[in-house]
Parts: structure tokens; sequence; C-alpha cells
């Protein structure tokens, strides 16, 4: 491909006598002349050794990087962080996940602006740099391609697959005394064999489902392990696809569209995802200038039928839908159900329609079912709003039985102190455990709490207890688990007025969360309450703080392209 640098951003530091000082710089990183004129295509990894799930990235991205320089560009390899949730679990380190995301999407804005590169390619692998990375490119609206790093291979534990989430439950498992630490310790030894993100539908999966689903992915590359040779060639064809986008103008926001948001939250309900999804497409929405909440987000998921027995909610990992045929299987059989808009543009140059036209729906597995056949007729996660969350809740309730809970509230003021009192055995069938102060200003950071949730479905009290937090879950959790309880304690939402004994009402069926109080008594402990002192008073976290907008928005730090007066791609 030819290309006429121009219009590109890359003149600005390639062109031109006044760029005689920063060729110059290319040439000591041995780059010619003839390199220099091409197109500069950022590669960014967030390649780690934190944990297994960013550990093939650096790999995988020399294949894209091949992939750009057959198509006539000149890539330019770069890292940015991840925090990985299955080590940040459990403890204050949990306060970092979900700012990691801004961070990652701030840090590659920057430098792809300082640097003027022409496109972007982006490799993740974990739960916060999926959307990261999504996110930017929708910010910078240069013409870009997702890849995701693929998912790591089930462990076995005496006969059986297993993920990590197998392991926080064996901790709560533990406790109760139905494991022994030896058992445990044979467990964890096991339960993670290889490089990969977590391989149920947990967050990762859920982003990796949403990236080829928005049109952001080349069709089948989510779904791929990460050790699998193939993912190498899907990293080639996506530095390819980039440069074709290049030379069409196809932009990010020619591809996220409404329509296109709502796809993704259809194949997110219809997969039983992450209700972590709720907040990262309103941020990636953010990104776009499209307003698109939590309501849109669990509204779509009532109408969408449940149709992916995936763990944690059913039995199978992401190693099984890939073989037989990955996420294009899934969005071919809500496409002939007629739940998704098949118009939309992707990353290839086709529309979603196109790009599935020729797959066909394979009759002899158990893991996806037609939607005229669904696991349940709803999808995974429901909507909760009443005077305990007025701002919305998200519960997810795939392959749970009971949708109905009245209980009363045990309150704590902090995940640390509830997971002691879940290990002590001091929480009981019926309880409602209130975690607040957890929220994305409140905490700061909206820590999920997987731990807790944890080593509840360890005990056995899986539905037998419910838990509201103004905090988050992880993609693993399953049971009566209610998070993004707005507005957060931290701004004096009603959670922060809550006592002891309160009786609380869930009801997964109507969609509401509420607490026998009157709004006579609500007002008259508004009045006594006193906000909470932040104890981060300095550093990134104090800063999330300070700009963190409510979870229903995506808890965003910025305005997004609705406030924008230029994008960077027109720079």
């Amino acid at each position: 491909m030819k290309f006429n640098k121009s219009k590109l951003p890359s003149r600005h530091v390639s062109v031109g006598v006044k760029s005689a000082p920063h060729r110059s710089m290319y040439y000591a990183m041995g780059l010619k002349s003839e390199d220099i004129e091409k197109p500069f295509i950022g590669v960014a990894t967030t390649w780690n050794e934190s944990a297994p799930c960013n550990i093939t990235l650096s790999r995988q991205a020399q294949s894209a990087k091949k992939g750009v320089k057959l198509a006539g560009g000149m890539p330019r390899e770069f890292t940015t962080i991840t925090v990985t949730d299955g080590i940040a679990m459990g403890h204050a380190g949990m306060k970092s996940s979900l700012i990691s995301r801004e961070v990652i999407a701030d840090s590659v804005e920057l430098t792809m602006r300082g640097h003027c590169y022409d496109a972007l390619i982006g490799l993740a692998g974990c739960d916060k740099s999926l959307p990261g990375l999504m996110m930017v490119m929708l910010r910078l609206n240069v013409p870009s391609v997702f890849i995701y790093g693929g998912s790591i291979l089930p462990g076995n534990y005496k006969g059986k697959d297993v993920t990590i989430v197998d392991v926080f439950e064996g901790v709560g498992k533990h406790s109760t005394g139905k494991m022994s630490k030896e058992d445990l310790q044979e467990l964890e030894s096991v339960a993670c064999p290889s490089a990969g993100s977590c391989g149920g539908q947990f967050t990762a999966n859920t982003m990796a489902c949403v990236s080829e689903a928005i049109g952001l992915a080349l069709p089948g590359s989510a779904g791929t392990p990460a050790v699998y040779e193939e993912r190498d060639k899907f990293a080639t064809s996506s530095g390819e696809a980039v440069m074709k986008l290049l030379e069409k103008n196809i932009r990010p926001r020619d591809i996220v569209t409404k329509k296109s948001l709502e796809n993704a939250a259809v194949v997110v309900a219809a997969s039983g995802g992450s209700t972590n999804a709720a907040l990262h497409l309103p941020a990636i929405a953010n990104e776009a200038g499209i307003n698109f909440t939590l309501d849109d987000v669990t509204r779509i998921s009532k109408k969408t039928p449940y149709i992916a027995d995936l763990k944690p909610g059913g039995k199978y990992v992401a190693k099984d839908l890939y073989e037989i045929g990955g996420v294009p299987v899934l969005i071919k059989a809500l496409l002939d159900g007629g739940l998704l808009h098949k118009d939309c543009m992707t990353v290839t140059g086709k529309t979603l329609g196109e790009n599935h036209n020729n797959i066909v729906f394979p009759s002899n597995q158990k893991i996806i079912y037609k939607t005229s056949k669904p696991l349940s007729p709803r999808g995974g996660f429901v909507g909760l709003k009443g005077n305990l969350a007025p701002e919305g809740a998200i519960v997810k309730v795939a392959g749970m039985k009971r949708r109905k809970f009245i209980g009363k509230a045990k309150c704590f003021d902090g995940e640390p102190s509830a997971l002691a009192a879940v290990l002590d055995r001091k929480i009981k069938s019926g309880d409602v455990i209130v975690i607040r102060y957890e929220g994305p200003k409140g905490s700061p950071g909206m820590p999920e709490m997987l731990s807790t949730t944890g080593a509840i479905y360890g005990q056995g009290l899986g539905e037998e207890v419910a838990l509201i937090t103004d905090g988050r879950f992880s993609g693993g959790t399953h049971g009566f688990s209610i998070g993004h309880v707005g507005p957060e304690a931290a701004v004096g939402g009603p959670i922060a007025l809550l006592k002891n004994g309160d009786v609380i009402e869930i009801d997964a069926e109507k969609g509401s969360l509420k607490v026998n109080l009157s709004t006579k008594e609500f007002l008259k402990r508004k009045k006594k309450w006193k906000p909470k002192k932040i104890e981060y008073t300095s550093g990134t976290l104090w800063k999330y703080s300070q700009s963190v907008g409510p979870a229903f928005k995506g808890a965003v730090t910025h305005p997004g392209a609705s406030k924008e007066k230029k994008c960077y791609a027109d720079i």
C-alpha cells in the first residue's frame, strides 16, 4: 500500500526540514529514510510478568508488527501497565484495579499523542486492560484494531476442569473444614496450568467477546487460547487489517455506535458475562460521545435470552467455546435469532452480518444454545432499583435458581471486616451482608469482592445469604451478589444509612432493591450522617477519587467526546 503522509499525524515528526531532529532519533534506532516515510503504527501491549494473562503479549506483538510491515507500515511497539485482579484481590491492592483502566487509557493516549502515531493496535490480557485499550482507541479515533491475548487452559483437579475461582471458593471450603489444607494446596497448584487469562466467562473473556461483537477485533480472534500458535496468525492479520483501515480512513467512531454498543450488551447478556461490562460499556461509550448507561445494559439483558453454558453460571470454559468455533458461533446464534444489528461496521471493513454469513452453527454441542431454545428467556444479569439504589444496581443471575431474597442487614464499612466475618463463621443463612464505602470515590477504586463471595460460596451459603455493595464483583462471582449500588455511600447514598437489622428485600424478577424504612426515617438518619474521611490523601488513588463519576455512567474520569473540540486523529 502507498500512503500520503500529508494528512496523517506522523507528518509532524517525519516530514519536512523541521522534522530533521525527529528523524535523527529514528535513524538512531536503525530506521532508514524509506522506513520513516511510512505511516507510524503504535503497537501497545500490556505485557508484564504480573500474571499469566499478560505473559504471551510480547510474542504476539511481534506477529502484529510483522503484519504491519507486510502491509506497508512502520510499527512502533510500546507497553503500558496492568493490575491483575487474581493477585490484587482480597486486600488493599484491589483499589488499584479499576483505576488501572484509566491509567492504561491515559498512558496510551499520551504515548500516541507525544509521538504522533497514525494508527493503533492494542493487545491486552487482563480484565481492565481490555476496556482500557478499547477506550483509548475511541478517544484517539485513529484507525485501530484490538487483539485479545487469549485465555488460559483449564486446570484439572480430581478429574474435573477447574479455574482460579475454584481456588477462591476453596478458601471458603477450608474455613468450614470441607477441604483440607493439603487438598487446597493441590488445587492451587493445578488450577492455572498455562499462560492466558482466567478461563471462565469472567471479565476478561466477557470483554474479549465484546471486542468482536462491537467490531473492534477480527472475527474469531478472541477465542484462541493464549498458548496456541494460531493466536500469532490472528495478530499478523490484525497488523494487515489496521493498514487497510488506515487506507480507507475507517475509524473507531465509525465502528462503535449506539447500535454496536447494543450488540455488545446483547452478547454479554446472552453469554452470562461479567457485571463489570455494565461499567466498561458506558465508559467506552463515553469516549465516543454516546450516552449509554447501566440502565441501557440491564434493559437489553431483560429481553435477551441466556444461551451460553459457560462458567461461573454454567459448565464450560473458553477453551470449550473455542473448540466449537469460538465467539463467531455465539454471534451467529444471536444473528439468526434477530437479536443483533447486523449492519454495524467492523475492523474487517465489512459489517457484522457480512462477517458471519458463512458461519455454520454447530448442532453437536451443548455450549451455545439457539435463541429459540435458550437456557433462560432472560439474560445473565438484572438491573435493580428502589429506595436503596435510586441510581440502580446490578446482579448476575446466570445459573441462579433463587430470584427473591428477604433478610436482615449486617453492615460493614469495607470488605476486610466483611471477609473476616465470613471466615470466622459469623454470617448465617438469611443474612444480607452490606459492604459499603467501596464505591469509585469512597474506596477509592471500587474493588471487587471475589474473596468474600468465593468464601461464602465455598461455605455452601451461595444462595442462602445475599451481599449488596457499592463496590463491584469479579466476573467469577455467582450467588446473590448485588453490586454498583448507587449513589455510593461516600456521597451519602441510601446504602450509607443502613443499620444492622434493617430488613432488605431483593426481587430480581421485578428488578427491585429496597429496605423497609420510611422516607421520614431515611431523612432522620441522613441528618445524622457524616461523610467518611478518605483514607488516601495523596497519590493516584486520591487523584482518582477527586475526578471519578458515578458507577452507572461507567466510573469515568473525564467528560468524553461529547465535550471534545477536536480529536487527536485530526491534528
